[in-house]
C-alpha cells in the first residue's frame, strides 16, 4: 500500500478470492474481515473497476511479434540471483508500487493477452459462470428458501430481483450471490440441475447490453429472456432442452 494509508496483511486474499483461489471457508471469513476494513473494501472496488474498463475494451488479437517483445521485456525485468536478501515486493507490483499502480500493471498486461469483444456479451455471461464455479464463488448466501434470498439483496443492489424456486420441477434453487456485468452489479440466483449447476443473471431491463441471442459458447448454454422490466441470462451447462424447460418455467410462474 501507499505512504499514505496503513497496510493490511489481508489485501492479498482479496485478490486471491477475486480470482477464485479461496475454499468457502476462507471466503467466508475475508468477507467478515473485509465488512470492516477499509483498505480491503477499496481493493475489492479496484478490481472490479479495472475488471469493468477491460472489458469495455475492444476485442484486438496481439500480433506474435508484440507478444515477444511484451514477453521478453518481462523476462528482462526479473530479478537476477543476488548474495542479499530478496526485498519485499508489495501487492500486484514492485517494491515501490501502491495497490493501485499495481493494479493497473495487472489490467495493461491482461489487455495484451485477451480481452472479451464488445458487443460479445454473450461470452461475458459464460465467462461469469465459469468463474462462479470455482470453489468459494458459487454462493454469498446458501439457501433453499426464495424468501430467505430474496431479502438477502436488500441494500446491496440497486433493484429488487425477483426469486423463485422450482424444486418440484426438478430445479432447486440453492442461494444466490452478487456478480457483476455490463460494468454494473446485477443478481445472480444458483439453481441445479441434477449434478449441473445453473446461473440466472437478473438486472434491469433499461442497463441491459443490446442482446446478442440465445447461443451456446464453450460447452455452455445461454437463453436470454425480458420480463417485468427485468433482463434475464441463464447460462448452463446443461443440455440446450433442459435450460429451455427451465426458462420456460420462469416465463411462466408468477
Amino acid at each position: 500500500m501507499n505512504d499514505r494509508m496503513p497496510s493490511c496483511d489481508k489485501v492479498l486474499l482479496v485478490q486471491a478470492e477475486f480470482d477464485g483461489e479461496l475454499d468457502a471457508a476462507q471466503a467466508a471469513a475475508l468477507e467478515m474481515h473485509r465488512a470492516g476494513c477499509a483498505i480491503c473494501q477499496e481493493a475489492q472496488a479496484e478490481l472490479l473497476r479495472t475488471r469493468a474498463l477491460l472489458r469495455a475494451e475492444p476485442y484486438a488479437v496481439t500480433p506474435d511479434a508484440v507478444r515477444a517483445r511484451v514477453m521478453a521485456r518481462l523476462q528482462a525485468t526479473q530479478p537476477r540471483p543476488a548474495a542479499r536478501a530478496p526485498r519485499r515486493w508489495s501487492w500486484l507490483g514492485g517494491p515501490s508500487l501502491g495497490f493501485g499502480a499495481g493494479a493497473a500493471c495487472a489490467a495493461a498486461i491482461a489487455l495484451l493477452v485477451a480481452l472479451p469483444e464488445r458487443g460479445h456479451f454473450t461470452e461475458e455471461v459464460v465467462a461469469d459462470h465459469i468463474r462462479a464455479l470455482q470453489p468459494g464463488h458459487l454462493e454469498d448466501v446458501v439457501s433453499t428458501d426464495q424468501h430467505t434470498v430474496k431479502p438477502w439483496f436488500d441494500g446491496r443492489l440497486d433493484f429488487a430481483p425477483p426469486v423463485k424456486d422450482f424444486a418440484a420441477d426438478g430445479f432447486p434453487l440453492k442461494g444466490a450471490r452478487l456478480d457483476y456485468l455490463g460494468s454494473r452489479p446485477v443478481a445472480a440466483l444458483v439453481y441445479q440441475r441434477d449434478k449441473h449447476i445453473i446461473d440466472l443473471f437478473v438486472w434491469p431491463e433499461s442497463a441491459t447490453p443490446r442482446p446478442a441471442g440465445d447461443n451456446a459458447v464453450q460447452g455452455y448454454n445461454v437463453v436470454h429472456w425480458s420480463a417485468d422490466g427485468m433482463s434475464f441470462w441463464a447460462v448452463s451447462d446443461v443440455e440446450r432442452g433442459q435450460l429451455d424447460s427451465f426458462a420456460a418455467l420462469w416465463r411462466k410462474a408468477p
